[in-house]
């Protein structure tokens, strides 16, 4: 009798495990290809926002609140639409405490010039869609472009070339994910 109970109870178990399976969603499987980029990618999103690139490369719109980032433009840098403001006479040089910035924090001047915030997206004309990862890397490690052009202020290559390779790939890998937002930023103007 305690061998037919116990077959009936482990039958029972059995039958409503198989049952519940059946009656249950299949489990949804993630292509194992594609969850290393979703997780790449949105390391690169947090190192991102958390890095405040889009404090200097993101346009703003002003709002009751205060400064907010235009979606439209997400890391586009200065938009070309917007001409630099004049810096008055005597306010910037060698011995000033600091510089100017446009409402929309995208262009500064400064003791080295004016400097303007580059277009982060993947346009392949006036982003960085022309890019390799190699090269991205390579930039944010020299403080240069691949033009040879040296990265001025308020750009903190100095610190974000302490990043890991792996976190630099993961910022290139969702700055390419982004849609590509077609603005050419004027290039810098020496100081006067």
């Amino acid at each position: 009798m305690d061998a037919l109970r116990k077959f009936l109870v482990v039958s029972g178990l059995v039958c409503c495990f198989v049952a519940s399976s059946l009656a249950a969603e299949p489990p949804v499987v993630k292509d194992p290809a594609s969850a290393p980029k979703s997780a790449i990618l949105a390391r690169g999103k947090y190192l991102v926002t958390l890095g405040g690139c889009h404090d200097c490369h993101t346009p703003k719109l002003m709002t009751e609140k205060g400064p907010a980032l235009d979606t439209k433009r997400l890391l586009s840098g200065f938009p070309s639409s917007e001409k630099a403001p004049a810096v008055p006479e005597g306010v910037i040089g060698p011995k000033s405490w600091g510089g100017l910035f446009t409402n929309d924090l995208t262009g500064w001047a400064g003791p080295w010039g004016i400097s303007f915030a580059s277009n982060l997206t993947p346009d392949k004309e006036t982003g960085i869609g022309a890019w390799t990862e190699k090269t991205f890397v390579k930039s944010l490690r020299t403080g240069k472009t691949p033009g040879g052009r040296p990265m001025l202020p308020p750009m903190p290559w100095e610190s974000i070339q302490q990043a890991s390779d792996k976190d630099l790939k993961a910022v290139f890998v969702y700055l390419m994910s982004l849609p590509p937002v077609r603005n050419m930023v004027p290039a810098p103007a020496p100081p006067k």
